[in-house]
This record gives C-alpha cells, sequence and structure tokens, in this order.
C-alpha cells in the first residue's frame, strides 16, 4: 500500500437560498476539525472552498413567496412544506445552524452572492468561508432579502471584508463571466442538485450529510490516495 495523502482539496458546491446546504456546510466544519485534530490518526490538512450554483438563476427581483414556489416546483401541500421545514430545523440544531422557525419566506435571485464569494476567493481566500456562513446566515436565519445590496454588504462586513471593495464589484459586472463558467462546469460534470462536496476533484458527496459521512469520505479519500 502507498503512503496516505493527508492533503485533501474540498470544492463545496453549493447555493445560498438552499437550506440543506446550511446543513451541509455546517457538518462539513465539523467533520475538518475532527479529521485534522492532532490526536486523528493521522490528522489530515484540509482546504475547503465553495464553488457556485444556483437553484433559480431565472428568479426576479424581489423573488417569491418560499409556499408558492416550492408548490409550483415539487408540487409540495403547505403541510408537506412545514413537515419538511421542521426535518430541517431539528438537522440544522444538530449542527449548530440555527433556522429561523417560519423558514424563508421567500426566495431570491443568488448571483450577486455568489460573485462576492467568488471575489472573496480570489482577493480574501481566508474569509471566503466565514462570508458564505454569513450569506447562509442572513438567508435562513434572519431571512433577509438575498437580492439586495444591503443584505449583501452586510453580510461582508460581517465576515471582516471591504464592503468599498465589495460595493465596487456589485456595481459592475466583475466575475460574472467567472461564475457562470464555474456553474456550467460543475453542472457539465454531472452535478445537478447541491449540496455537493468534491473531494480531491475526483469524488463526490452528495446532499447535506451528517458529521459522521463526511468524516468517513475524508479518511477513505486519504487512505485510497
Amino acid at each position: 500500500m502507498g503512503a496516505m495523502n493527508t492533503d485533501l482539496t474540498l470544492d463545496f458546491v453549493s447555493d445560498v437560498s438552499c437550506p440543506w446546504c446550511a446543513i451541509g456546510l455546517s457538518a462539513l466544519q465539523q467533520a475538518i476539525a475532527q479529521v485534522s485534530a492532532p490526536a486523528s490518526e493521522p490528522p489530515l490538512t484540509v482546504s475547503l472552498r465553495s464553488q457556485p450554483f444556483e437553484l433559480n438563476p431565472q428568479m426576479p427581483p424581489g423573488g417569491q413567496d418560499i409556499g408558492e414556489h416550492l408548490t409550483q416546483k415539487y408540487g409540495s401541500t403547505p403541510e408537506q412544506q412545514a413537515q419538511i421545514r421542521e426535518t430541517i430545523r431539528q438537522r440544522g440544531a444538530e449542527v449548530g445552524f440555527t433556522f429561523n422557525t417560519q423558514g424563508r419566506g421567500r426566495i431570491y435571485n443568488t448571483f450577486d452572492a455568489h460573485r462576492l464569494l467568488h471575489w472573496a476567493d480570489i482577493e480574501h481566500p481566508a474569509h471566503q468561508l466565514a462570508l458564505k456562513m454569513a450569506l447562509l446566515r442572513a438567508c435562513h436565519t434572519e431571512r433577509q432579502a438575498m437580492d439586495s445590496p444591503e443584505v449583501l454588504l452586510a453580510a461582508v462586513r460581517a465576515a471582516g471584508l471591504d464592503a468599498t471593495r465589495a460595493q465596487a464589484v456589485l456595481d459592475s459586472d466583475l466575475f460574472a463571466e467567472e461564475v457562470r463558467e464555474q456553474e456550467t462546469f460543475y453542472t457539465s460534470h454531472g452535478i445537478h442538485a447541491v449540496p455537493a462536496v468534491v473531494i480531491n476533484g475526483q469524488h463526490l458527496v452528495s446532499g447535506g450529510q451528517p458529521v459522521e459521512v463526511y468524516v468517513q469520505a475524508l479518511r477513505q479519500v486519504a487512505a485510497s490516495a
């Protein structure tokens, strides 16, 4: 057997408006903490990047009522939506993410959020994850309008990033082409639902999984490298 590869690169493909992405990212961070701890056998070095995926790229400004949207898209009833919302709330609580008990309220276009995440990855990669979590909290905990520049800039400030530079990004078409290229890359490689975790560019873990599932996947990939 060859030596274990203890360096892993993770691409977390997701959308800000996806509640399961908030669950998955929170669980994945806990899994990374476990496998990279000094007591881990052996400790792994894991780098994590957020990659773009839009569940509703055609969503117009102002968004759409979430109940109406889910009924149109999936045919679900208000009762079914309430059940799923409670399941999501419970799963979030297990990994330390707080969902608003009333749900999101409305669903919005997230393209500008993805442009800011790409900007963070390029210019301030150490802060990209903090920005992602701030955006997820704005959407799912605080029920904010995710196509609002003020909401996006508040998330930028919460992540410790330069709001003036972020405003310049929002006022332009910076990183629009790059985000679309990344979205096309992942969909062309078979990712049509999120969250999706791509390990070392080769191994796919789909769905918002529990912490132990991510831990097992990371260790298996490290051992097989």
